[in-house]
Parts: structure tokens; C-alpha cells; sequence
């Protein structure tokens, strides 16, 4: 049982991240390191909305029309991306799609802001925040990775506005409720060591480079990691990176987890599946895509010739991901509303 003097109060949680917690007892303890999804609530009175959210920080690519809110197709990356990550995609899936595109940095990357908990009833709330404070309809909903399983959070949502939501599109990941591969982990952790060692200089991302081979070999991936790190713009600076990496190491089991079991909820829209062919981590498998068509019924399943992060940072065939998106949300476009 925790004792008073070592667990922290609801309440007191509540003031950092303003949460509404109205299916919360006042009464309960929330101990260090545990999630608010691993505390008991009534689910059938549960909505995002009782989450406060935070204001994500996003891009846009708007179309000839100026059409900025009706079908608008939402882009969420996945763990240490940002939104530039979309850049080259949002512009052509505008172009190709003739509708609005926004790509959104969650909370605690990019430019948006830091918070803690960090979990997926958190990143849902603070999308579905960002889509209603836009006037969005009618929306396709993309998420990469852990933005993946954020997207399913919010389609999960029994209180989602009806319509709202026209497609769900989830790039290499499953539902299920796991840990984040000890690759990622290890990323992280280089990250630290970098930003502990105060690098200064005009050569600190060659610098920083170096230190990551150990954990990384592929030239990409590690730009791909460093394309958050900030270069010092003075001499009383060192080099650190956009993402707070401390509140990221303590959110690990949050990230590797999800809120929902299987058979709890469904959502029964239009849903997309895509899975890479060269996964060494095997974000997704035999076992767990029977796990997502139990979540998600109205779901189909494309299989691309790429590995995890290559599907949406571009590096390998990029026409295939996108083309396989737009006919997606194209074919929606052509049957009759429900």
C-alpha cells in the first residue's frame, strides 16, 4: 500500500497539467511513474474532453481553393519526429488530394509544448483538441508509430463527435500493449549522454554524430535523431535537443503501452493498416494484426516495400506510401454517406 508521505495527490498532479479529473476520486494517490490509464474509472462515462489539453504546434498546406477545414487530412509523427518530418509529403498530398493537410507536433516534440503525463488518453485529447479549435470535418487522421497509436486512441473514443472522423490511417504499429524495443531505448539514452557532455562549437552535430554510431549504424536514422538537436548560438551554450529527454525516459512504459484491451472498444470506420516489409523490431505481425481487426473491424491491411522509419521520413520509394494514401482516402470520396 503507498504511504501518504511518498505518494503524490491527484490534486496535485492535476494543477500541473489542469487535468478535469471528474472520473478520479479526490481521495486517490497517484505513485511517481505510474500512468492515470493504469488507474480504475468508469469507461462508460469517459471522454477525452474531460483531459485538458495541451496547444500542439502544427504546419499547413492549404489547396488552390483555400479550403481549410472541410476533409482535411491530419498527420501525427511518431517517437523523437516532428513535424517537418511530413514536409514534402503534406504538400503532396494537398496537391494530389485537393484538400487541407495539417502535420501537428505532440506534446513534448518539436515546437510543441512540454508536459507531463505523456500518455495516449493525453496525445488524443490535445489531436482532437487541435482538430475541433480548427473547425476540421470530415477528417482523414494519419499517425506514424506511437502517433499511430494515438490516432487509435482518439478513434477508440466512445464520445467522438459523430462524422468527425472519415478515415483512420495507421503506419507500423499495433494496439496492443507492450515495451518500446531496447533500440529505441538505447537512442534515447545516446541523446542523454550527448546533451550531458555540453558540446559547443560549430562542429557539435558531426561530433554528436560520431557518438551515436555506437548505437545506430545507419546514417539516416542517426540524421534522422539528430534532426531535433539544437546547435548552440552562443559560447555560454551547449548543444541539447528539442525533445525533453528526461520526461521522454520516464514516459517509456506509457509510450510501449495502450489504454484499451481487445473486444473493449471498437471503432468501425474506414481504417488502413500499413505495415513495412523490412521491420527488424516487428512493429507489427501475424499475432497482433488479428489483434487490430478486433479493434478495428472496417480495417484492410497494405504491406510496403520499406522499413519502419523510412515509411514516413521518405528516404526509400516515398511515391508508394503516398499513392497508397491518397487512393485510400480517394476511395472514400466515392461511396454513399452512411
Amino acid at each position: 500500500m503507498l504511504q501518504n508521505t511518498s505518494a503524490i495527490r491527484i490534486t496535485r498532479l492535476a494543477r500541473e497539467r489542469e487535468l478535469d479529473l471528474i472520473f478520479l476520486s479526490s481521495t486517490q494517490y497517484f505513485q511517481p511513474g505510474v500512468s492515470l490509464i493504469s488507474l480504475p474509472y468508469d469507461r462508460r462515462n469517459y471522454s477525452l474532453k474531460s483531459l485538458k489539453p495541451v496547444e500542439l504546434d502544427y504546419t499547413e498546406s492549404i489547396p488552390s481553393d483555400c479550403n481549410r477545414t472541410e476533409g482535411a487530412l491530419v498527420l501525427v509523427h511518431g517517437l523523437l519526429g516532428f513535424k517537418r518530418n511530413w514536409s514534402s509529403l503534406s504538400k503532396a498530398f494537398s496537391r494530389d488530394l485537393k484538400r487541407p493537410v495539417y502535420a501537428v507536433d505532440v506534446l513534448n516534440h518539436g515546437t510543441s509544448p512540454h508536459a507531463e503525463p505523456m500518455d495516449y488518453l493525453h496525445m488524443a485529447a490535445d489531436i482532437l483538441h487541435f482538430i475541433e479549435k480548427l473547425g476540421l470535418s470530415k477528417i482523414s487522421l494519419l499517425g506514424h508509430s506511437m502517433g499511430g497509436k494515438a490516432a487509435m486512441t482518439l478513434a477508440l473514443d466512445q464520445n467522438l463527435p459523430s462524422g468527425l472522423l472519415e478515415n483512420l490511417i495507421v503506419v507500423d504499429i499495433s494496439p496492443v500493449k507492450g515495451k518500446v524495443s531496447r533500440t529505441t531505448i538505447s537512442y534515447i539514452e545516446a541523446m542523454r549522454r550527448i546533451e550531458a557532455l555540453n558540446l559547443t562549437g560549430p562542429n557539435v552535430r558531426k561530433e554528436a554524430d560520431k557518438l551515436l554510431v555506437d548505437v545506430e549504424k545507419d546514417p539516416s536514422t542517426r540524421a534522422f535523431l539528430l534532426s531535433t538537436l539544437i546547435s548552440p548560438s552562443s559560447e555560454s551554450e551547449s548543444a541539447r535537443f528539442r525533445v525533453p529527454l528526461d520526461i521522454l525516459s520516464k514516459s517509456i512504459p506509457d509510450i510501449g503501452s495502450f489504454p484499451y484491451d481487445p473486444g473493449e472498444v471498437t471503432y468501425t470506420g474506414r481504417t488502413l493498416l500499413l505495415k513495412g516489409k523490412y521491420i527488424m523490431f516487428r512493429f507489427v505481425n501475424d499475432d497482433n494484426i488479428a489483434i487490430f481487426r478486433r479493434f478495428f473491424p472496417n480495417s484492410r491491411l497494405e504491406v510496403l516495400d520499406t522499413g519502419h522509419w523510412e515509411l514516413t521520413i521518405s528516404l526509400n520509394r516515398p511515391n508508394d506510401f503516398k499513392d497508397v494514401v491518397v487512393n485510400f482516402i480517394k476511395s472514400s470520396e466515392t461511396m454513399p454517406d452512411a
